[in-house]
């Protein structure tokens, strides 16, 4: 800690490599809460998914929740402490969009391994749950959802009429990093807009 009692220690590490960050996060912790927030959107017609993309996709967006996780978890049940976990997630866990074969397979797979990470992790006070905003407008939705004919078809299916803030986001996360949803685990919420209403 400084002297404000506050520091950030960044450490930059490609998730999909699996040795690379096993070595970066080794020396990291304790860790009581944990965001996992990064993410691929590789967009691919179904018959024209590559083994790359999928391979990059899943690496990322699933196996690197699972090994970051794992890190973190056995570092709170050998303190013997309570924690929290956020998987950042997406409305294309619960819907079919096209040219996102693979990403909403990632994101469906997540949901679910949410919930099973739950159920494992409930008795050591560990609590996981995920968000599932809609697009977002971060550079990655902006660049996903530039063109207006594109936004307007997913615009015409969330009742707010709106894609989501950072804001939007990031305060759902602190709710469910906070106290204030102690009893909120294996759940995923929408940040939708509607979205999944529909």
């Amino acid at each position: 800690h400084g002297a404000s009692g506050r520091w950030v220690e960044t450490v930059c590490v490609d998730l999909a490599d699996w040795e690379a960050t096993e070595q970066a996060l080794g020396g990291v912790g304790p860790v009581d809460l944990l965001v996992n927030n990064a993410a691929v959107a590789l967009l691919q017609p179904f018959l024209e998914v590559t083994k790359e993309a999928y391979d990059m996709s899943f690496n990322v967006n699933l196996r690197a929740v699972i090994q970051v996780s794992q890190i973190v978890a056995r570092g709170l049940i050998a303190r013997g402490a309570p924690g929290v976990i956020v998987n950042v997630s997406s409305q294309a866990s619960q819907r079919g969009l096209t040219n996102h074969s693979v990403y909403c397979s990632t994101k469906g797979a997540l949901d679910i391994l949410t919930k099973v990470m739950a159920v494992e992790h409930g008795p050591h006070k560990i609590r996981v749950n995920a968000v599932n905003p809609t697009v977002v407008m971060t550079p990655m939705g902006q660049a996903a959802w530039s063109d207006p004919q594109k936004a307007k078809a997913m615009l015409d299916r969330i009742p707010l009429g709106r894609f989501a803030e950072v804001e939007n986001v990031v305060d759902t996360i602190l709710f469910l990093l906070s106290d204030r949803s102690s009893m909120i685990t294996g759940s995923t919420v929408p940040v939708d807009g509607g979205f999944l209403a529909t």
